[in-house]
């Protein structure tokens, strides 16, 4: 392994740092942005299903983008972008403001995400091992970082421009000094720009991508973002008003399971290395399933704790691992396949909220649980999906290939 994939691995790990804490600022602070801008309760949702419409758009978009520009390079700038604007959402006046800065933000995170699953599938095909896990950690990691950040400036009753611009200070010049270093992989068919190149093949070997072979893996996103959503929107509802716990402790299930994301994403390549990733993302189903079933049965906010922890434990591995995948099943089109699969990630987070919601108030939201519960067990029918040729990286040993350093051809 050279020094060049070590400092490639290092800056993309904080670029996933950087947008768990940029994002975990904007959607742990959204009581105050509605209260800085005036916004009603019937504005409110329509401006919350503005973001990920506008990140789907954004991830279309970053699809062709990728045939004539480098991922390394769409990550570069788009990064910058999504601070700034998260900077902008906090300082501005006027709803005209606000909505210039988060549709800049919805429109940069598809790009941004986008481009840092497909430079760590890539680089992941270049070390010959699962390392994707490793990168959604760091994501975790800033999502609890930013929460505390943004608990921080609610206690002490902080502006939120004042919450936001040390922390966009300290991460947007890091970032670019960071992303000096991106590695685009090389790797056989790893799809970097110019893999989507139309031509005959099987399964996107020489660049074609089969949306129908995709599919499974869009379901799989899709379900397991609204697991997610359904944590980070409903958790402290359901404790504090179906289970009866005080408002403080109701605060609590959101970080056990961003802490036990962390942890199951931490040790998760480890795991996938050893047994392969199906056997992962099948373990990974039936925890996140037990842990809806004992929510959902919960006779006490402790028991519900314990539902949510294993949420964490079980839900942690299917998204990074259905990037991976993607990779895997499309070798000569994985950039376009990762930006096509990004697209249901807010396919998810948008339906997960509203339609737990909505079953929660016309049947009971110990039921709503089981929704999601039946949406992950899903997973287990596509599980083969996830090893459509090789179950596993080759006994844990890196294999270097090819790569190209970011601050090559590319320019700054």
């Amino acid at each position: 392994m050279t020094d060049v994939l070590r400092r490639g691995r290092a800056s993309l790990a904080f670029s996933f740092f950087a947008q768990g804490t940029a994002f975990a600022l904007l959607v742990t602070r959204i009581p105050a942005i509605q209260d800085h801008y005036g916004l009603t309760d019937a504005q409110l949702p329509i401006v919350l299903a503005a973001v990920p419409v506008l990140a789907g758009v954004g991830s279309v978009t970053t699809e062709q983008l990728v045939k004539r520009i480098r991922p390394s390079r769409l990550l570069r700038w788009s990064q910058p972008l999504v601070l700034l604007a998260l900077l902008g959402a906090g300082a501005g006046h006027g709803i005209a403001a606000m909505a210039a800065a988060l549709a800049v933000f919805g429109l940069a995170v598809g790009v941004l995400d986008a481009s840092m699953n497909m430079l760590g599938v890539s680089l992941q095909r270049t070390y010959g091992r699962s390392i994707m896990l490793s990168f959604h950690a760091a994501y975790s990691l800033g999502g609890i970082v930013g929460a505390s950040l943004a608990w921080a400036g609610a206690h002490w009753h902080l502006a939120l421009w004042v919450s936001y611009l040390p922390v966009v200070a300290v991460l947007l010049p890091a970032a670019l000094v960071g992303s000096l270093w991106y590695v685009d992989g090389k790797a056989a068919g790893a799809g970097t720009a110019g893999a989507g190149t139309e031509g005959a093949g099987d399964g996107g070997a020489a660049g074609t991508l089969v949306f129908r072979l995709l599919l499974p893996l869009c379901l799989v996103m899709t379900f397991a973002y609204i697991g997610d959503s359904t944590v980070s929107n409903w958790s402290a509802k359901y404790l504090q008003d179906t289970l009866g716990s005080s408002e403080q402790l109701a605060t609590v299930p959101y970080n056990v399971y961003m802490v036990t994301t962390l942890l199951g994403r931490a040790i998760g390549d480890v795991g996938v290395r050893r047994f392969g990733a199906v056997a992962v993302v099948r373990l990974g189903a039936l925890v996140a399933a037990l842990g809806f079933a004992v929510v959902a049965g919960a006779p006490g906010a402790w028991a519900g704790m314990l539902g949510f922890t294993l949420l964490g434990l079980g839900l942690c591995v299917l998204v990074p691992q259905t990037f991976a995948a993607a990779g895997r099943l499309f070798p000569g089109a994985s950039d376009a396949a990762i930006a096509r699969l990004n697209i249901f990630n807010y396919v998810g987070f948008l339906v997960g909220s509203p339609l737990v919601g909505a079953l929660g108030d016309a049947w009971s939201y110990r039921g709503a649980m089981l929704v999601p519960m039946v949406l992950v067990l899903v997973t287990l029918v596509y599980a083969r999906s996830f090893a459509p040729r090789a179950d596993r990286y080759g006994g844990g040993h890196e294999r270097p290939r090819t790569a190209d350093v970011g601050r090559g051809s590319n320019g700054v």
